[in-house]
């Protein structure tokens, strides 16, 4: 029992070593942890994937557009010329 509860406490031991190395490693210049700022730098970073995203989509969707638009216009273009033929 005794050397279970010993083999727990080093996991824990160890375990708030690792997290305060990751605390110093995020401190900021002036000994701060940067809460609100990266807090909103993350927002941000999210919006600007979903942005990416439903532009890529947007693109997408008029890249397929113009396909559709090009294939018409050879249609007529080439019964346009059957025609004057």
């Amino acid at each position: 029992m005794l050397s279970h509860l010993t083999e727990e406490l080093g996991g824990w031991r160890r375990r708030c070593l690792k997290a305060e190395a990751e605390l110093q490693a995020v401190k900021g210049q002036q000994g701060m942890v940067p809460g609100d700022e990266l807090v909103r730098l993350r927002a941000r970073l999210l919006d600007l994937e979903r942005e990416n995203l439903d532009l890529s989509t947007r693109v997408d969707r008029a890249r397929e557009m113009v396909q559709r638009l090009q294939e018409r216009i050879a249609f007529v273009e080439h019964d346009a010329t059957e025609g004057a033929a």
